[in-house]
This record gives structure tokens, C-alpha cells and sequence, in this order.
């Protein structure tokens, strides 16, 4: 038996129609069934794990209207006029429809049936239960013609449309940056196309992006100016590859699971790689700048959890309405400041564009100077718009709203144990124990800034943290401003790994917090592509064995001060940095190679 996808085409065959031919060079297997009554014995010989369409021999469209109905694997059912497909997921419901739709059969003679048999089809499914994704075709026809005027019609519409035109405009992703959209999208569809032709995958496309921006990375650690020249233009070249491999994916409708982690996660490990390499290269030339790396690393991994926090907090509210977010609508009606917004931000286009230009014409201190100023602006713009939207917001937050940012908290046993402690009190003590996580993290940040690095007083400020950030989840995270708790609580994490790292002053303190910080991150960054995907949160179990945010907070806190007197502070580190990264990584591997999440792709704001 054949493994490639079938599709059965229901009604006599239209003479010198080329649907059967498309299908094909779709990659289906073409079977027909004159009578519709004849459709549930055609489906009975599909086997069950194979994707089927079921296809009205009288369409006519464009070759793309049938791809995106028939190919994409995000959906477990789609449909266009006159065309339907199912996963097999969806596959026992479609056999159940077949039952209940009865269509008549076309007059002697006619080609096709006398009524839209696929459209019946998608209908029964929909009101079954079973969603059906309905693709925007724009200026693509999809139409099945009552007669032959209307056929004639028809043909005449797709040939007055450029199909590969229309496939290579909505490769490039609706929302992006203004250097992006200007200054890459308009080549790099073309190097999509290019690559589809050839057989390329979108995760072949960004391993090759990730190689590119490791070469750029390790061009930095040389600390020789042509290393930097070199470095700025590979940095440029990996970003091409990055947005290449998401056109790609749309050009070919190659999403995957897989390819949505590897594009995320990929993105990050290339920024941050990219960071070490600068932070190498300036040691090389004696200035020291690995604070300053990790600085930005901790910067842009914080502003990341603002987006993700927010965002999953008014994923599926109702009502969300402001006067914040009115006004936003309306400048976005202005077409000039939707870009001026955009870039402000700093997205990856222009950061990434940024850092190739500093690095290759200054030094790495200059670099890391621009990107913070960079960032810092962006985070403090988009977060303050945020808490405006979130005090003056209408909607009720969901169950399932508050259960993301709880596991986004990333609470560990410490912090559980006080958890289940402050339950018994009254829910309207909530607010205030939001209030104390809040400052507790931040009583943090500053004593391990005021204080000697070893005191011992420190653990009592991380012991408070503990109970406050504890308590702070007690109760569900449905107040307004409740998505800025996974934020602060990396914001104290990071924080407090940065200055004691600083404060230390031993060789290799900096280098080895920065892997800590790294490993941690990657961590936290699994979790929310693990929720954007519908499978929720890593296993608590994970968590658990590498403490949750509090309890690596603690034994932070805990080897500086019985390492105060020791150059072991980096190598406790080190081995702190290595038993997350392995647990971490081990694990989303496992999960991401077997996952059965649906197939995505982001299609979000800029990151």
C-alpha cells in the first residue's frame, strides 16, 4: 500500500480538466468515485493513518487554493470550496459524515454531482464537533461551477491570477519588522523558493542559519577587527537564513513541531552564542565585558517573558477592551507610526542588524553598550503599555490564562511547600502576597548588590524570597497585573546570578554565570513554545529536580557564602550550569522528537 495521501475525486471527470494532475503533483494518490453513494467504500480502502481528501471533479482553482486545503499538517481538518481534507485525527469523524450526507447524483451525462459534496461534508464535521480550518485564498479561486458558463468563468479567473506571485507575497510573514519587511523579505522569498525547488527542508534551512551565526560568533572571539568585519557580515547572512526558513515553510506549507521549536530555541542560542563570542573577542584585547554580555542576555530574556506573560494572560479573554488598546487601534490606522512602533521595539530584524553594524565598526563595549540602551528603551516602552491595558482591561481572565502563568512562574518545592500553606487563607489576601513576591525579588536584587559578596545575611533576603515568591502563587494569578510575576521572578533570578558573579571578582565567575543563566533560560524558553504549542508545561518532575526559580535562588546564595573565601564560586557554578543544562535539555529533546503536539509555526509579533 502506497504511503502517500489519497484523494478521491467524487462525480464523473470534467473533460480537460488538469484537477487530477494538480493532485498528483500535490503528491496524491487520485482515486474517483462517479457516485458519491460509492464514497465510503473508497474510504474504507485508505488505510486509517494516511491523510484523504475528498475532492468535487468539477473544481477548478488554483493550484495553491488546493495546497493550502489539502497539505497543511497544522489542521486536522481543512476545506476550500469544493475540496476537504482531514488528518487522521480527524479521520473516524469524516467516515461518520460520509453516513449522514446524501447527495444526489448529477443527470445522465452531467460531470460531477449535483450538489457541493465536499462542502456538505465540511459542514456535518463542523457541526459534529470537529473543527474545520477555512484558509483565506485572497486573490486564489476555488470555486465549483453549476454550469458551463460559470465554468468558463472560472478557468478565466485563475488564469487572470498569478499563482506563483500569490505563493511567493504570502510567504513573507504578515507582521513583521520594518527591516525585515524592507531590507530582507524582498530577496529572501526568492532563496525560499529556490530552496524548495531543491528539495530543502525549513529545518535544514535553520541548522544552516544556526552554523552561520556559530562561525559569526567564534569570527568575534578572535578579537582581531576582520574577525569583527567578518563576524557583523555572517550575523547578517544567518539572519537571511532565519527568515528564509519561515518563508519557506509557508511557501511549501512544510510546518512541523519539530521545525517551530528548532526555529525558536535556534534564534535564541544564535543571540545569545553570539553574545559569548564578543565577550571572548574582548578578552582577548583586555577589556572585560561578560558582565556586560550577560547583562544583555538577562535584558532580552526578561523582555521575551513580558511577551510571553502578557500574551498568555489575554490569550483567550473576552471583552479585552481599553482605552489603552483604542488608542493603539488608532494610531494603528496611521500607517507611518505602525512602523515607528515596530521599530522602537527593537525586534530581532533590527537588533540583529544593529549588533552586525557595532560589531564590525566598534568595539564589543560599544556593542553591548548600544544593545542595552536598545532594549532597555523597548522593554520599558512595551511593558508600560502593557500595565496600562492590563489596569483599565474589562475581561475576565480564564482558568486556563491563570494555570500558563503559574507554570510559567516555574515554582520548585520550596516554594510549593508554601504555596499549599497559604492556601488555607482567604483568596483576598492575594493581592498582597503579589505585592511581597514583587518585593521580595527586588530586596533581593539590592542586598546582594549592598552586601559583601559571601555574607551570610544574604540567605536570610533569599529565605524571604522563597516565602514571598511562594506565597505569591498561593492562589490562582487572575488579578490584572498578575502576568508580571514570571518576569520579576526571572528578573530576581538572573539578577542576583549576575551580581554575586560581579561581586566575586575570581577568574571565571562571570563566564561560568553566564552558562548558569543560559542553561536556565533555555529552560524557561522551552516552557512557553511548550504552552504556545496546546501541550502545557514541561513534566513537574522537571522543575522539581532543578528547584524551581526560588530554590536556585537559594543555593545561589547559599555556595557564595561558603565559597566566599574559595576560588571554587565559578566551578560550583560551572557544575550548577552543566546539571540543568543536561536534565533540561535531555528531556525537551525526548519531548520535541516525539511529541504528538500539533504541527506549528509562529506567526506572532517579531521577537
Amino acid at each position: 500500500m502506497s504511503s502517500s495521501p489519497t484523494a478521491i475525486l467524487t462525480g464523473l471527470p470534467v473533460p480537460g480538466s488538469p484537477l487530477e494532475g494538480d493532485l498528483r503533483t500535490l503528491g496524491f494518490e487520485v482515486r474517483s468515485v462517479p457516485e458519491p453513494a460509492g464514497l465510503a467504500a473508497a474510504l474504507a480502502a485508505v488505510p486509517a493513518d494516511q491523510r484523504v481528501a475528498v475532492v468535487d471533479s468539477g473544481f477548478v482553482g488554483h493550484v495553491h487554493a488546493l495546497r493550502l486545503a489539502l497539505t497543511d499538517p497544522r489542521f486536522d481538518a481543512c476545506a476550500v470550496t469544493g475540496a476537504l481534507s482531514v488528518q487522521p485525527a480527524a479521520r473516524a469523524a469524516l467516515d461518520r459524515a460520509v453516513t449522514r450526507v446524501t447527495v444526489p447524483a448529477a443527470p445522465a451525462g452531467e460531470p460531477g454531482p449535483a450538489a457541493p459534496y465536499a462542502a456538505e461534508l465540511a459542514d456535518v464535521l463542523e457541526a459534529a464537533g470537529t473543527t474545520v480550518q477555512r484558509p483565506e485564498l485572497g486573490t486564489l479561486v476555488a470555486a465549483l461551477p453549476g454550469s458551463e458558463q460559470e465554468r468558463a468563468e472560472a478557468v478565466a479567473a485563475v488564469a487572470a491570477v498569478d499563482d506563483e506571485a500569490v505563493r511567493l507575497r504570502t510567504a513573507v510573514k504578515s507582521r513583521d519588522g520594518f527591516f525585515t519587511t524592507f531590507f530582507i523579505s524582498p530577496y529572501s522569498r526568492y532563496i525560499a523558493r529556490w530552496c524548495a525547488r531543491r528539495g530543502l527542508t525549513p529545518n535544514q534551512v535553520t541548522t544552516a542559519s544556526l552554523l552561520t551565526a556559530l562561525v559569526a560568533a567564534g569570527c568575534a572571539a578572535t578579537g582581531d577587527r576582520w574577525g569583527y568585519v567578518v563576524a557583523g557580515v555572517l550575523l547578517l547572512v544567518s539572519f537571511v537564513l532565519d527568515c528564509t526558513d519561515g518563508q519557506l515553510a509557508r511557501y511549501s506549507l512544510q510546518y512541523s513541531t519539530m521545525g517551530a521549536w528548532l526555529d525558536a530555541t535556534f534564534d535564541r542560542a544564535k543571540e545569545y552564542a553570539f553574545y559569548a563570542g564578543l565577550a571572548l573577542g574582548a578578552a582577548r584585547d583586555g577589556d572585560d565585558v561578560w558582565a556586560l554580555a550577560l547583562g544583555a542576555m538577562i535584558l532580552m530574556t526578561c523582555r521575551h517573558v513580558v511577551d510571553f506573560s502578557f500574551n498568555e494572560a489575554n490569550h483567550d479573554a473576552t471583552a479585552n477592551t481599553s482605552p489603552t488598546a483604542a488608542l493603539s487601534d488608532k494610531l494603528d490606522s496611521v500607517g507611518w507610526t505602525v512602523w515607528v512602533r515596530r521599530m522602537i521595539i527593537l525586534p530581532i530584524g533590527e537588533r540583529w542588524a544593529m549588533i552586525a553594524v557595532f560589531t564590525a565598526f566598534t568595539t564589543p563595549r560599544i556593542t553591548f553598550y548600544a544593545l542595552l540602551i536598545g532594549c532597555a528603551f523597548g522593554a520599558l516602552y512595551t511593558t508600560a503599555g502593557r500595565v496600562l491595558r492590563s489596569l483599565t482591561r474589562r475581561a475576565a481572565r480564564t482558568d486556563r490564562a491563570a494555570r500558563a502563568l503559574a507554570d510559567l512562574a516555574d515554582t520548585g518545592p520550596l516554594g510549593e511547600l508554601v504555596a499549599a500553606g497559604m492556601r488555607r487563607l482567604p483568596a483576598y489576601t492575594a493581592p498582597a502576597f503579589l505585592a511581597g513576591g514583587a518585593g521580595a525579588g527586588i530586596a533581593l536584587l539590592a542586598a546582594a548588590w549592598a552586601l559583601p559578596f559571601g555574607s551570610p545575611l544574604l540567605l536570610v533576603f533569599a529565605g524571604l524570597y522563597v516565602l514571598a515568591a511562594g506565597a505569591a502563587v498561593a492562589h490562582p494569578l487572575k488579578a490584572p497585573l498578575d502576568w508580571l510575576l514570571p518576569p520579576l521572578f526571572r528578573a530576581a533570578e538572573y539578577g542576583t546570578v549576575l551580581i554575586l558573579a560581579a561581586k566575586a571578582e575570581v577568574p571565571g565567575a562571570l563566564p561560568a554565570a553566564f552558562g548558569l543563566v543560559a542553561a536556565v533560560a533555555y529552560h524557561h524558553y522551552d516552557t512557553v513554545y511548550r504552552i504556545r504549542g496546546g501541550t502545557g508545561a514541561p513534566p513537574h518532575w522537571l522543575v522539581r529536580t532543578i528547584g524551581g526559580h526560588e530554590g536556585r535562588v537559594l543555593l545561589t546564595a547559599a555556595l557564595a557564602a561558603v565559597l566566599a573565601r574559595s576560588t571554587d564560586f565559578p566551578v560550583a557554578l560551572t557544575a550548577m550550569a552543566a546539571f540543568v543544562a543536561l536534565v533540561v535539555l535531555v528531556e525537551s529533546i525526548r519531548f520535541w522528537v516525539s511529541a504528538g503536539a500539533p504541527a506549528v509555526h509562529d506567526e506572532g509579533e517579531p521577537a
